[in-house]
């Protein structure tokens, strides 16, 4: 009988089952690939899904919004003459400098007078001439008038013949015409007397007006051209700077809001940071246009034409002392809403059947692609952005928990920072109002939003 192997300490160890190992393994596996296919599909579902885009909110508040047309311009006297000769001449006389004042009446230029007095004396003598020979006329008319009575006489009596008479007749009635032409004569020299002496006056000039030379352009010395029909030289200009008017140039589309009387917030470019306070007194009736070049699609350069309106406005601040020609900026207050609710004005966006702006420039770029092989229709695709226009809405996004809602506004008037709004937004609404590109780009009905939190430099400020 064997013994066995439990009995025999000399025997060979037996082999462990291999199946719970086995097992094991394979819960391990199965665990680790779960975990991996978990962490997968969070990968994948994180990566479809949209981002929280990070933007910046203000509540909707109850404000006073005064709309302003904003426009630039120079600084002008109100009154300004421009001295100009009406005879041409060299300067003699210029008393008076840049900048100095000057009272009504007092001698301003005085051209060199010789040539005009010459033509005086000329006009004085012809008249002494004219005179002269209209006494001779005179003497001649009364002579011929007696031969002619004596003809008629002595024709009556058949004393002379026919043509006698008719001789008689026609030597008063030539000395009647002298005489006329003497007397036209003498009226024709006196006019001639009477101009010349107005040109030799017009060679002194006085100030037209109180004020000061506000520019001088001529010195003693310099040749002048003056005539009675157009401006000759421009030798100064007299204005009065204690009454200074703003003249700005208002584009088309904001002249409409702009009236009379309107107050206006000027600030001049030689004085940062001080307002001065004016008045809107003279709108122009007609436009100033300018030619402004553009490219078009096709690369083709047109020239359309950018029409502003000359809007006055006088200044009242007199404590102040303005030069003409300071440039400055002024703001016209054209309408104001009070206690009406205000957003931000960046926060108010469009939208054309609820497609972003990225979305339309991509339409717009796809269409532009399948049209590429075609010249493109420049007056065509104006049309189409008229038609455009119609049809896009006022929009702006109000934040709901971690979403924000979409929602058609509609506007009124707006200042530098806010817009009124009429219909669609509450007071104390939390309104998106940053960044741009998220407002006008990238924002949508359900959009996911994050609160953007503010640079420490920002909030330091």
């Amino acid at each position: 009988m064997n013994p066995t192997p439990a009995s025999n300490p000399f025997a060979a160890p037996v082999a462990a089952p291999k199946k719970k190992k086995s097992k094991l393994k394979w819960i391990i596996i199965g665990s680790t690939v779960f975990v991996v296919l978990l962490g997968v599909g969070a990968y994948f579902k994180n990566k479809n899904s949209d981002p929280a885009q990070p933007v910046t909110t203000e509540k909707a508040v109850v404000r006073t919004i005064t709309q302003l047309v904003t426009a630039t311009g120079k600084v002008q006297p109100e009154i300004e003459v421009k001295i100009s000769p009406e005879v041409a001449g060299e300067i003699i006389e210029l008393p008076l400098k840049e900048g100095a004042p000057v009272k009504k009446g007092e001698l301003l230029v005085k051209i060199k007078p010789d040539t005009y007095q010459a033509q005086v004396e000329q006009q004085e003598a012809n008249l002494v001439a004219a005179k002269a020979g209209a006494v001779l006329a005179k003497s001649q008319l009364m002579k011929a008038r007696d031969d002619f009575k004596r003809a008629e006489d002595l024709f009556g009596k058949n004393l002379i013949s026919d043509s006698d008479y008719a001789a008689a007749k026609t030597n008063q009635e030539v000395a009647e015409a002298n005489s006329d032409s003497a007397l036209a004569q003498i009226r024709r020299t006196e006019g001639a007397l009477s101009q010349a002496h107005d040109l030799l006056n017009k060679t002194t000039i006085y100030a037209p007006m109180d004020g000061s030379i506000s520019a001088l352009g001529s010195e003693v010395g310099e040749r002048v051209v003056g005539t009675g029909s157009f401006a000759g030289t421009e030798i100064m200009r007299v204005a009065d700077l204690s009454n200074m008017e703003m003249r700005v140039k208002v584009n088309e589309n904001d002249i409409v809001n702009v009236k009379l009387g309107d107050h206006a917030t000027i600030t001049i470019d030689a004085f940062p940071g001080r307002k001065i306070s004016g008045k809107v007194y003279e709108i122009s009736s007609s436009a100033i246009t300018a030619g402004a070049t553009t490219a078009g699609s096709n690369q083709a350069l047109t020239t359309d034409e950018v029409a502003n309106f000359l809007v006055k406005i006088r200044i009242a601040d007199r404590d102040v002392i303005l030069r003409p020609g300071m440039s400055g900026v002024a703001d016209i207050e054209t309408q104001t809403a009070k206690d009406v609710i205000a957003i931000p004005v960046q926060s108010v966006t469009v939208r054309l059947g609820g497609k972003t702006t990225e979305e339309l420039q991509q339409q717009k770029a796809k269409e532009a692609r399948e049209k590429s092989g075609n010249e493109l229709d420049v007056a065509s695709e104006r049309e189409d952005a008229r038609r455009n226009k119609d049809k896009l809405d006022h929009v702006v996004f109000i934040k709901k928990g971690g979403v924000v809602e979409q929602r058609k506004v509609e506007t009124g008037i707006a200042d530098n920072t806010y817009i009124e709004v009429k219909k669609g937004v509450k007071a104390d609404e939390e309104v998106v109002s940053g960044s741009y590109a998220a407002i006008s780009r990238k924002l949508k009905d359900g959009s996911k939003v994050s609160i953007e939190h503010k640079k420490k430099d920002d909030e330091k400020k």
